[in-house]
């Protein structure tokens, strides 16, 4: 047994040993190098906590904490050097850039106002804050002060990312890629300009060209964080949410406590790969840390129909991408089909006209979505159809898409092939929504199958909707002559409400099927039933109808007793 060694494994170690580990002690540097930022912040702890303490130490402290993500530590850092004697000016610049990651906007612009003014650094971070303040003037100001160095063109390139010019970004990150090759540099040195191009890609919908470029990077750093939260949110795009699951699975195991920016990304996805699981619990709180967590949020309150609420949250709220204007749009509309207000709906048919007509949008799926629901709130179905028509192919077997597009496919009078689309749905909750109920009986009735329609009401319970369906199934069979249905459902509608225009629509099926029956378009056994249907009500003019019928039915001999 192992337990039970006579002798040891291995002998003690040698003089020579000992002195080679001695030797191999790290250093700061050592841990910069592999950018092990956690081990450099430890033995600068260490060294600190021994009275060796200096400016140096500290600003490599600062940046140490600024890598690992931080920024709180790494300011407090920076702070004090800033009121330390003889440190660098460039302590301000980075207090500034501390401070922009904390989203303290105003503090960083004061604060980066106070280095010196020839450093690239100031006029980087000075660019960034004039997108978030949104002063285009200001940014074309610093836009002007960019130079043709690496650094700078990065900046660009993510400001072109953030202001949804996803390909102007991917041409500055393969240019960057082709210049460092060409010049004999080491590829590894921007390796990581794959993720922000795969990342680009992600945002152009172009799902397999982004997993393909993001594996370049993954081949050499299989433990990104940023790398593998990317691979899961295409595996949510491409496949389906437990596909995505179990990429970040592989990425909370990794994840450190220190990195707590990780942790938080990690649960916000996965409420959205579980169909917003949890979603109450976790997005709340990640709202102002995590862009897409309010948006996520909204798009539950979406689902549950609390539309008021999902309205709350976004109705403050300025677009600023077209995710956003979309987001906008469905809330508006939402809200105003629900409670009626028209003004709502004219705000929702702008936010889809702007996305689906611009020229980065027009193109997409999402912006021929757009275009496609800005005419139905118009009520334009023609229209309607030429965009959905172009998009179809990626949605065969999406429920809300054949929802959308039977109802327009009605709409235009295209009858059969809207019967088609509402029978291809699945969804039990959109099957007993009484808009779906009422378009699928309008085209039974239409299509000449109005007993499928009359079943359907069969099914339902007591209620305004069935009472709704009822009055619809009576309208239509009346128009398109199908008087035995019609006779039945305003029989029915007599009996629940005995309004003198269902006594009026139910003699005049009735009469119209004894004609029919005359006729021989149904059978005279029918007659029977006609009879007991006009025996229901207790108008005058009964007695007479009845007599008439009955005399026909004895000159024919036809047995209706």
């Amino acid at each position: 047994m192992l337990l039970s060694r006579s002798k040891p494994a291995a002998g003690p170690a040698t003089v020579e040993e000992k002195e080679k580990k001695k030797k191999k002690l790290p250093k700061l540097e050592d841990f910069i190098s592999v950018r092990d930022y956690t081990g450099a912040a430890t033995l600068l702890e260490f060294e600190r906590a021994n009275n060796k303490s200096s400016i140096e130490l500290a600003m490599w402290a600062a940046y140490c904490h600024f890598h690992l993500g931080d920024y709180k530590k790494a300011m407090a850092e920076y702070k004090t050097l800033s009121e330390t004697k003889g440190a660098p000016p460039e302590v301000w610049v980075f207090l500034g850039c501390c401070m922009f990651f904390l989203g303290m906007y105003k503090e960083a612009e004061a604060a980066s106002a106070k280095g010196p003014k020839s450093s690239k650094l100031q006029n980087r971070l000075l660019f960034h804050l004039s997108h978030k303040f949104n002063d285009e003037k200001k940014l074309m100001s610093f836009h002007k002060n960019l130079q043709d160095i690496v650094e700078d063109q990065l900046s660009l390139a993510s400001i072109h990312y953030l202001r949804s010019h996803y390909q102007e970004a991917i041409d500055i990150y393969k240019r960057v890629l082709l210049e460092n090759s060409s010049n004999g540099g080491s590829k590894k040195d921007f390796l990581a300009l794959n993720v922000y191009v795969a990342l680009c890609y992600y945002k152009l919908d172009y799902y397999d060209v982004s997993q393909e470029v993001l594996a370049v990077y993954l081949q050499h750093f299989p433990d990104s964080t940023v790398a593998i939260n990317l691979k899961a949110c295409n595996h949510f795009r491409l496949y389906n949410g437990k596909a995505a699951e179990a990429e970040l699975k592989n990425l909370s195991d990794l994840c450190s406590p220190s990195f707590k920016f990780a942790a938080d990304l990690i649960k916000h996805n996965l409420v959205v790969f579980r169909g917003g699981e949890s979603a109450l619990q976790v997005l709340p709180p990640l709202i102002d840390v995590i862009p897409e967590a309010r948006l996520n949020l909204v798009i539950y309150y979406l689902r549950q129909e609390d539309i008021q609420e999902a309205y709350n949250l976004f109705k403050d709220i300025s677009p600023t991408t077209p995710q956003e204007y979309i987001l906008k749009g469905v809330v508006n509309a939402s809200l105003g089909q629900e409670q009626g207000l028209n003004d709502h709906i004219k705000i929702a048919q702008q936010y889809f006209q702007l996305v689906g007509g611009s020229a980065s949008e027009c193109d997409t799926i999402p912006g021929r979505q757009c275009m496609a629901s800005c005419y139905f709130l118009l009520k334009q179905f023609e229209d309607v159809l030429i965009y959905l028509n172009s998009i179809k192919s990626y949605f065969y077997n999406e429920d809300p898409f054949n929802y959308n597009c039977g109802q327009a496919k009605a709409a235009t009078g295209n009858y059969k092939e809207a019967e088609e689309i509402f029978l291809m749905i699945q969804s039990e909750k959109l099957k007993s929504d009484y808009v779906y109920l009422g378009w699928l009986a309008r085209c039974y009735i239409m299509n000449r199958k109005p007993r499928l329609a009359w079943e359907l009401y069969l099914k339902q319970e007591t209620s305004s909707e069935s009472f709704s369906l009822l009055q619809l199934i009576a309208n239509d069979c009346y128009k398109m002559g199908q008087f035995y249905y019609s006779a039945k459902a305003f029989d029915v509608l007599e009996r629940l409400d005995p309004n003198p225009e269902y006594w009026e629509g139910k003699r005049g099926a009735c009469i119209g099927l004894f004609q029919q029956i005359i006729a021989g378009h149904e059978p005279r056994e029918t007659l029977r039933e006609v009879l007991a249907i006009l025996r229901n009500t207790g108008n005058a003019q009964v007695e007479y109808i009845i007599r008439i019928m009955k005399k026909w039915a004895k000159d024919n001999r036809v047995t209706v007793s």
